[in-house]
C-alpha cells in the first residue's frame, strides 16, 4: 500500500526523486502540512535537567554545549518539518544518578512528564519509556508502570548501563519480559566507561560505534535468537552495523564458541530497525538499505541535539536520493505505523 490513513486522499500532486533509471532528480514536493513521523526525538525535562545539569548533558554533543529545549520548541520544529507525531526519548548521557533509588525516581518522573506531554499536545506526541537500569529489579517494576499505567508505546534503551551491555546475563530478565509483550525496543548510543581521549566529542566517534558493540553484543551473546519478539531499534542508521555486517557475522564461522547462537548473525541482522537520524547520505543509506528491506527504515531527527536547521537538510537529502516512492513514503511514516498500529489514536489517560 503506498499510502496510509488516506493520506493519498491527502497528499494531491506529490513528487520523490526519480528511480526508474532515468536519472531525474528531485523536486519540489507537495503535501500536506504534516504527515512525517519522527522515531528520534529528545526532550529534556526540567528534573532531568535539574539532576544531571547542563554541562553533562551537553558534554557529548558536537558542540557540547547542552541545547535549549521545551514543548513548543519541538512543536515549531516539527510543523517547519512536516511532522506529525513524534516519539520522544531520553538522550545521552542517560538517567544514571549516584544511587538506585535517585535513578528509580528520576526516570518515574521524566516517563511521568512524557506521558503528560502526550495529554497536553494531543497527537503530536508518543513515548519510548526509560528504564532504571542496572537496576534489574526496579526496572522490571517501570516496565510494567509504563505498558499498565503510563500507556507507553515502547522502551528506550541506552547501549550500555554502567559499563554493561544490553547481552550481559545481568539484564536477561528485562529482555525476557519486553520479549514477553512483544516490546517495541530503541536503543541509544551513550558514551563508554573508557574511551581515548582524542578532544573529540563522543557523538562523534564513539555513538556509531558504541551502537555497534552493543548490537555485536546482542548477537554472540545469543540474545537476539532467545528473543525473537522485541523488535528493536537503533540510532543513526546502526552506526557502523551496515559496514561491518559481513566482518561481524563471520566471526561465527570462525570461532567454535559461537557456533550455537541459535540464528545466524547475519539473519539476526536483517530483523532489526534503524532510523535515518544525522545518516540521510547517500553512502550510509546505500549501506543500510543493502543489509534491510527499506520497510524496517524509519525517519528520525535527534532533535533537539541536532537542530531544525539539520532535519531539514536530512529531509532534502532523503527527498532527493534515487528511492522509490512507496518506500520514501514507509520511511517517512508507513513503516513507524507497522510497529504501532495504533500511533495517531492518541494516548489513553495514565496513572503516575
Amino acid at each position: 500500500m503506498l499510502f496510509s490513513s488516506c493520506l493519498a486522499c491527502r497528499m494531491g500532486s506529490r513528487f520523490f526523486a526519480a528511480s526508474d533509471g532515468s536519472g531525474g532528480g528531485g523536486v519540489e514536493l507537495k503535501e500536506p502540512d504534516r504527515w512525517r513521523l519522527d522515531v528520534h526525538h529528545h526532550i529534556l525535562p526540567p528534573a532531568y535537567v535539574d539532576a544531571l545539569g547542563a554541562a553533562a548533558i551537553g558534554a557529548p554533543a558536537p558542540n557540547r554545549a547542552m541545547p535549549t529545549w521545551s514543548p513548543q520548541a519541538s512543536i515549531d520544529m516539527m510543523d517547519q518539518l512536516g511532522i506529525e507525531l513524534a516519539v520522544t526519548s531520553i538522550s545521552a548521557p542517560g538517567l544514571l544518578c549516584e544511587t538506585t533509588d535517585a535513578t528509580r525516581r528520576l526516570v518515574m518522573t521524566c516517563n511521568d512528564y512524557a506521558a503528560q506531554l502526550r495529554i497536553d499536545h494531543p497527537g503530536r506526541f508518543a513515548m519510548f519509556a526509560a528504564l532504571p537500569l542496572p537496576d534489574v529489579d526496579a526496572g522490571l517494576a517501570e516496565i510494567e508502570r509504563a505498558y499498565d499505567s503510563l500507556g507507553a508505546e515502547g522502551i528506550g534503551l541506552f547501549t550500555n548501563f554502567d559499563g554493561l551491555y544490553l547481552g550481559d546475563e545481568k539484564f536477561r530478565p528485562v529482555l525476557t519480559e519486553l520479549d514477553r509483550r512483544k516490546a517495541v525496543v530503541y536503543v541509544h548510543p551513550t558514551t563508554p566507561l573508557c574511551a581515548p581521549d582524542l578532544g573529540i566529542p563522543a557523538s562523534t566517534i564513539e555513538f556509531p560505534f558504541e551502537t555497534t558493540r552493543t548490537v555485536t553484543d546482542l548477537i554472540y551473546s545469543g540474545a537476539f535468537a532467545a528473543y525473537p519478539n522485541i523488535r528493536f531499534i537503533f540510532s543513526h542508521a546502526g552506526g557502523a552495523v551496515p559496514y561491518l555486517a559481513e566482518r561481524i557475522a563471520r566471526l561465527a564461522t570462525t570461532d567454535r564458541r559461537f557456533t550455537s547462537l541459535g540464528e545466524e548473525p547475519r539473519k539476526s541482522l536483517e530483523r532489526l530497525y534503524f532510523d535515518t537520524a544525522l545518516s540521510a547520505n547517500p553512502t550510509a543509506m546505500r549501506a543500510l538499505r543493502d543489509l534491510v528491506p527499506s520497510r524496517q527504515i524509519l525517519f528520525g531527527t535527534d532533535f533537539p541535539f541536532a537542530p531544525a536547521s539539520t532535519a531539514i537538510r536530512s529531509r532534502d537529502a532523503l527527498n532527493s536520493m534515487r528511492v522509490p516512492a512507496a518506500e520514501l513514503q514507509g520511511i517517512y511514516r508507513d513503516n513507524l505505523l507497522s510497529l504501532f498500529p495504533n500511533l495517531l489514536n492518541g494516548p489513553r489517560p495514565f496513572t503516575p
